[in-house]
């Protein structure tokens, strides 16, 4: 594991003027930002059709084959962050294990707690952030293990009790702040820890509460890596302190901003909204000079269909601006091309997006590593069925 971070690291670094930017403030430039060091890349990209950069953003693989010649190495890359799936067989469940969860999430729920259960180390179960205790039910109908289910909202803990009652289930749900120093308290050696994507600091702690008191092993998901309480990425393991990337928490977002779509609908609604906002934005610069860009408050979807003129005037109102006479379809026009330029933008970071994210969980998979536990990465479900697909399990060797 320490190689391959290492191997992600240098190819981060040497490349890191194409993924450490925004694309929405980056579209405002003249031209594109690498046309002076990769001019081959600029021409490709300047020269695609917005039919040609929605097959790119749907189509991984294409647009992989496509930036290889700008990008020495860059299969190699990409190739070497492709982790094995777990083979699952699928649960039997008993009537009522999953009432009240949704669809996708059912199936994201019953993975991972497949995936725990061949793991299965200790004698109990330790849900951490566990809302109302689905996977916790999972795990405890299988298993017949106790399953303490941690969560920090008391109505979920009452919700989710209620229902482990209900069906009779080994669970006991305790209220309590995950980055507390008491919440230690919840945590024995006879636990297997699980967290289905808990974010940011709270699978941090998790890890690092989860070491101090010796777990046999832990089951988890990673997600949301931007929700940390510093102000940067604090690394854990010694290759990542040693590393030159210092990431900022808006850094900590990329590997979360998915080009993967959904339906024609949606679509047009981010085009059109995207559309609004940056030609708003150019309006502001033109006709007011202001050069800062002034955030605008969410919308409602329905407010779009008014038309663009008077989407500015209601920004206008809620920023306290007053706008003069100008014509909008000139400014929608040029709001659309520079939604456009942010996409093509958005084509180039997206390479690195996956490499970002398996740079952070290595960085808690040798952690682990160095604390005596034995590390394994994989993906417990399809990219379909969640983005955050990454399952790091670590089991504690014996002393």
């Amino acid at each position: 594991m320490q190689n391959l971070f290492h191997s992600i690291d240098t190819y981060l670094t040497q490349y890191q003027d194409y993924w450490r930017f925004e694309p929405f403030f980056a579209s405002k430039l003249p031209h594109l930002p690498w046309l002076q060091h990769n001019p081959s890349l600029c021409e490709w990209l300047s020269q695609l059709t917005p039919q040609q950069v929605e097959y790119y953003k749907q189509n991984g693989d294409a647009l992989t084959q496509a930036c290889a010649p700008f990008f020495p190495k860059l299969i190699h890359f990409l190739e070497q962050l492709r982790l094995p799936q777990v083979s699952l067989s699928g649960l039997q469940l008993e009537r009522g294990i999953d009432t009240g969860v949704p669809g996708r999430k059912l199936q994201q729920i019953l993975a991972m707690g497949e995936s725990a259960l061949q793991l299965k180390a200790g004698t109990e179960w330790l849900e951490w952030c566990s809302g109302k205790g689905f996977l916790g039910r999972i795990l405890a109908s299988q298993s017949q293990q106790k399953v303490t289910s941690f969560e920090f909202q008391q109505a979920l803990c009452e919700s989710g009790q209620a229902e482990a009652i209900k069906q009779k289930l080994p669970m006991q749900f305790i209220q309590g702040d995950a980055f507390a120093e008491e919440s230690i308290g919840v945590f024995n050696r006879q636990q297997h820890a699980v967290a289905l994507h808990a974010c940011g600091d709270l699978h941090v702690s998790l890890i690092d509460k989860a070491v101090k008191s010796q777990l046999p092993a832990i089951s988890l998901s990673p997600c949301c890596y931007h929700l940390i309480q510093s102000e940067s990425y604090q690394a854990l393991s010694q290759p990542a302190k040693q590393s030159a990337l210092r990431l900022s928490k808006s850094e900590l977002r990329i590997p979360l901003q998915e080009l993967v779509t959904g339906g024609e609908r949606v679509k047009r609604h981010r085009l059109e909204e995207m559309s609004y906002r940056l030609g708003f934005d150019i309006l502001l610069q033109e006709k007011l000079a202001l050069s800062e860009y002034v955030p605008i408050p969410s919308i409602k979807k329905s407010q779009l269909s008014e038309g663009f003129e008077s989407f500015c005037h209601w920004a206008a109102t809620e920023k306290d601006l007053v706008l003069p006479a100008f014509d909008s379809e000139e400014y929608l026009a040029k709001g659309e091309l520079r939604f456009w330029r942010m996409e093509k933008l958005s084509l180039v970071q997206q390479l690195f997006k996956r490499g970002l994210e398996l740079w952070l969980v290595l960085d808690k998979a040798i952690y682990l590593q160095q604390h005596g536990y034995q590390v394994t990465l994989r993906e417990f479900c399809g990219r379909d069925v969640t983005p955050r697909n990454i399952l790091l399990q670590a089991n504690r060797q014996a002393d």
